[in-house]
Parts: structure tokens; sequence; C-alpha cells
């Protein structure tokens, strides 16, 4: 049965956000009409990361142009991506002095290339202006467009990630508009394009998967070469989005970690509150020691 309705267990529950850094990051993204996935996906973490002064931007809009059933994003009419959005992205990013920035965008299927020219220009832009912050992009399927990919992984990232999300029996019902093997061939495409980029992958737990699927997908995305690996639990934004099938205890995300270990990830972030950009930074430099 769902559990959507019933009380959250104790280590889900979050503390309001405040402080100084929560604000000024707050009052920065109002200011100059920033979009943050922080926000607008409703993440559980918004004010412990913006209290650490570290925030994921999102670019091309506010507004994707799929439907996917767990997520807040919302699906409103879509509008011309913003031509000033990566030069204003970078000037934020050197402003605040982010040491490892992470930028994501809503998908943009009604575009040419799913936005990668937006991508590009804004690396180019975060070099220019911010040329000591490490890049991270989490990106869109682009609907399998291998050269739009190539524009983005030419551009010279550090990390280039793309969310498989959930289990694949599970994409027909969460995921409609999604690919399960498309989203493998992503994350093959960029090691096959750059070894040098790193990338990485995130999965929520909860919607209803078994372990063994689980672990089916932990070993299809090493198989493809990705390295970082995030596991959290899903938390429906609404009543009226995709419920929650199960709660996942921390030791479980515990025994998921050394399982991705095992498999030979170079660095598993796994907890109920982990998301794709939680802990990003932290997540780079754990690796870093491991390798």
């Amino acid at each position: 049965m769902p559990v959507s309705r019933q009380r959250k267990p104790e280590w889900l529950k979050v503390k309001l956000p405040s402080g100084p850094e929560y604000a000024r990051i707050d009052r920065y993204h109002r200011q100059q009409g920033l979009n943050s996935v922080c926000r607008s996906a409703a993440c559980p973490n918004q004010g412990e990361c913006w209290s650490k002064g570290t925030a994921t931007f999102m670019i091309l809009g506010n507004n994707c142009s799929r439907h996917c059933r767990f997520c807040n994003v919302s699906s409103d009419a879509l509008l011309p991506p913003d031509p000033q959005e990566p030069q204003k992205v970078a000037k934020a990013i050197a402003e605040l002095k982010l040491k490892h920035a992470v930028i994501t965008s809503v998908t943009r299927d009604d575009l040419p290339d799913g936005g990668a020219h937006h991508f590009v220009a804004l690396v180019e832009q975060i070099k220019q202006q911010a040329p000591d912050c490490r890049i991270e992009l989490l990106i869109p399927d682009l609907q399998g467009d291998w050269l739009a990919l190539q524009q983005i992984v030419e551009s010279g990232p550090d990390i280039i990630g793309h969310n498989i999300e959930t289990v694949s029996r599970l994409y027909a019902e969460v995921r409609p508009e999604a690919e399960y093997q498309r989203s493998l061939q992503v994350l093959a495409k960029i090691k096959q394009i750059s070894a040098d980029i790193i990338s990485k992958s995130g999965l929520m737990l909860g919607m209803g998967e078994t372990e063994e699927e689980v672990l089916q997908v932990m070993h299809d995305l090493r198989q493809q070469g990705c390295q970082i690996l995030t596991l959290g639990q899903y938390l429906a934004p609404s009543k009226n989005h995709y419920p929650v099938q199960e709660y996942i205890t921390p030791d479980r995300f515990k025994q998921l970690a050394e399982e991705g270990q095992k498999l030979g990830f170079e660095h598993v972030e796994a907890g109920p509150l982990v998301r794709s950009s939680y802990h990003a930074e932290e997540q780079f430099v754990a690796r870093e020691e491991k390798v």
C-alpha cells in the first residue's frame, strides 16, 4: 500500500531554512531572476545547502516539456530560452565565489538540440568569469541526439551527470516520455567521447522497486562506465504525484552503498535525503581521495 499520506519517519525530518547564507542566496536568486532546482523541485535539502552557501542552478526556463509523475517542476507553457542566461548564471557563480557549481536544466524536447547550445555557452562563460570553479552538469537525455551530447562533453565540464531515476519496469508508469536504455546510452556515450570527464547518475528509491531491480540498475550503470552514484528516498511532492510505496531505512541505504562499492563505483552517496547535487563537492572530493 502507498505510504505517501502516512507520517514520515524521523530520519526524513529536516530543519526549516535559516541563517545569513540562506538569506543571501535566496535574495540573490530573486534579485537576478535565476531559477534553482532547489526550489523548483521542492528539494528537502534546500535549507541545509543554501545555509552552507551552495546552490544548484536550473537553466532553460522553469517549465519542462515532459510530465514525469514524480517531479515537482512545472509543465506549463514553454518559453524561449533567455539568451543572456549563460552570462547571468556564470556571473552569479563568480559573485557567490563558488568552488563547485552544479547546473541542471528542465527537459526541452521542443528545442532542436534539446538545449545543448545553452549548456555549452554556460560552460564557456563559467570558464571566463570563474576559471577556478569546478563545473558539474546534470543533463537530460537530449532524445538521443549524440551530436548535441558531444558538443556538451567537448565544452569541457569536470562532471556530467544524467539520472536514471528509477528501475526499468517503472519507466512507463513514472517516466513515460523517457527510455531506460536511452538513459544508459547517454552515460555510455559520455565516456566514449571523453574518458577524462567523470560520469554520474542517480536513483530514487521507494517507488515500488525490488531489491533485485535496484541491484540490476546499479550493475547496468557500471557497465556504462558510470563512476559516481547517488541513492535517495523518493518523496512525493503532492498527493497528485506518484505515491511513495515504501520508506527505505538508513541502514538499507548503507547496505546499498556497500554493494555499489563492490560493483566498482568510485563513490556512492546514499541516504534518505540524498539527491544528485546533495554534497556534490564532497562527493567529488571523496572520489578523488579513493582513486
